[in-house]
């Protein structure tokens, strides 16, 4: 390893008597970093226990739990030194040699590193994709620009100073630094902006451009999994939340950083996030999806017969579930909700979710699948707010999502639909949907609770069809009822449904109506 000579050295320590400098050359052991000073005095740092902060291009703190002099043995206590370097390749050098020792071994002068429980559980290859996709800004802008989202992360920061004022705060999964630069507003004593992708450059030249900010919040870069803090935290803020909720896996970043970083009377934003879900019909949606198969039903094309590929081909498409904005008139029973509390849950309890189904069907109609949407709670201490991504609300970058069985079911008023939706993850930092819903009969003889049709899907939630729209008037096909025999305005919806869709929208009384 590169030996780093001249280093100008300030001892910051609490236990240090006033600030001692001194210039040292800086090098390498396996997991150690070695100080050695004029008089030959070395003094080593175990960097397990080691985080390095950026201070500036050129200026880097250096916070340990333990050191060892070489002329002592035993002699371990907390040291935070200010380690200043000729240029700034020279620092940057340095931080990417502390992170190779820190979480790998030197064997013959090569570093061995060993895997995180990150790298774990993901694959290279998805790892490396996401801290890409993550670290360009032209991302962070389509999410900066969701108005909902941003909007309700700064309401219920700012409408909560009580919480902030005066705390600690770790920004997990920082991206641009936006909500570091919120908490940092409601008076946060101090931020750590901890991000894993290049975008955490970013984040510091946005801080930077902040100069009544900026001296509260210091950006992290690397895993949450693999970093360590100066300090625990009173507050976790983050933004986890991908498609489905669960989606990328980041949720499981979260409780790690919990149960790494949180005090233990902390508070986590969002502290609580529901699945919601709810039978739905929509036979346009469903005859685009089969029709996507029928280029396999060609017998000649160019000579060759494609039809033994239409099956494959068929099932393929509904393996993909929708991604788009959808009138909530398509539902057909009232939506049940399944609860993740992130302050008290399990990482493993994240990497399989059962979730049991159960609705009654409030019109006769085909069941085309399964609709599904989320919301996250932000439990300040003054004001409670609430992010969701309901259909009828003013649609986000998430929007909603829809599992399509390729065997609909058909149901009558008043008729039990049953069922099971499974989400296990898998190493793409996502999760395969496993979606079963049954219909028991109705009428005399349902007290037998025989089922009558079952049908079943698998679907994989890291290859979605965004089809993005926004909801569109529905000129129902034949064989449907027509609206005015199923639901022909949002005020005809059962309480419940009204209960699970935005306020605003049940005041739009046009069937015709888009505006959401």
């Amino acid at each position: 390893m590169a030996e780093f000579a001249g280093v100008s050295v300030s001892d910051i320590s609490a236990s240090a008597s006033g600030q001692q400098h001194f210039v040292a050359a800086a090098c390498f052991d396996p997991g150690q970093l070695r100080l050695r000073l004029p008089d030959s005095v070395e003094i080593r740092f175990d960097l397990k226990t080691a985080q390095v902060l950026r201070l500036s291009a050129v200026a880097l703190l250096f916070v340990t739990g333990e050191s060892k002099s070489g002329n002592e043995d035993k002699n371990s206590f907390s040291r935070a030194l200010k380690f200043e370097f000729g240029t700034e390749n020279e620092s940057r050098d340095f931080c990417s040699a502390v992170e190779k020792c820190r979480h790998g071994s030197l064997e013959n002068g090569t570093v061995i590193v060993h895997k995180s429980k990150f790298d774990d559980k993901i694959e290279p290859t998805s790892a490396k994709m996401y801290f890409h996709y993550y670290g360009q800004l032209l991302h962070q802008q389509n999410m900066l620009q969701d108005y909902v989202r941003t909007g309700t992360y700064y309401a219920a920061v700012v409408e909560n100073r009580i919480d902030f004022n005066g705390r600690v705060v770790v920004d997990v999964g920082a991206g641009s630094g936006i909500l570091s630069l919120f908490a940092a507003q409601a008076g946060a004593k101090h931020v750590y902006a901890v991000e894993a992708s290049e975008m955490a450059e970013y984040a510091r030249k946005l801080i930077d451009g902040n100069p009544s900010l900026r001296e509260r919040i210091t950006v992290v870069k690397g895993k949450v999994e693999e970093i360590d803090l100066p300090e625990k935290a009173d507050i976790l803020i983050s933004e986890p939340m991908g498609t489905l909720l669960v989606n990328e896996r980041m949720l499981e970043s979260y409780v790690i950083a919990r149960d790494r970083f949180l005090a233990s009377n902390g508070k986590m934003f969002p502290s609580i996030g529901r699945i919601h879900m709810a039978p739905f019909s929509d036979e346009y949606l469903y005859v685009e999806i089969a029709n996507k198969a029928l280029f396999w039903q060609q017998q000649n094309y160019y000579g060759v017969n494609l039809t033994s590929l239409y099956g494959s081909a068929f099932q393929g498409y509904f393996s993909q579930p929708v991604v788009d904005a959808f009138d909530p008139r398509l539902l057909v029973s009232p939506p049940t909700f399944h609860t993740l509390n992130f302050t008290n849950m399990k990482e493993e309890e994240l990497y399989e979710i059962d979730i049991p189904l159960n609705y009654t069907a409030t019109v006769g109609t085909r069941v085309h699948g399964l609709a599904c949407w989320f919301d996250v709670l932000f439990d300040g201490s003054s004001v409670q707010r609430w992010l969701s991504t309901a259909p009828g609300s003013p649609t986000t970058h998430w929007y909603q999502l829809r599992c399509v069985l390729s065997q609909p079911l058909y149901v009558m008023a008043g008729q039990e639909i049953t069922g099971r939706l499974l989400l296990v993850a898998h190493s793409a930092q996502s999760y395969t949907i496993y979606l079963t819903m049954s219909v028991k009969m109705w009428g005399p003889g349902a007290e037998q609770g025989g089922i009558l049709q079952t049908s079943t899907g698998k679907l994989d939630l890291k290859e979605p069809y965004y089809r993005l729209s926004q909801p569109q008037p529905y000129a129902w096909a034949q064989d449907q009822q027509q609206p005015q025999q199923q639901i022909s305005s949002l005020q005809d919806l059962s309480p419940q449904i009204q209960d699970a869709v935005d306020p605003a929208l049940m005041q739009q009384s046009s069937p015709n109506s888009t505006a959401l």
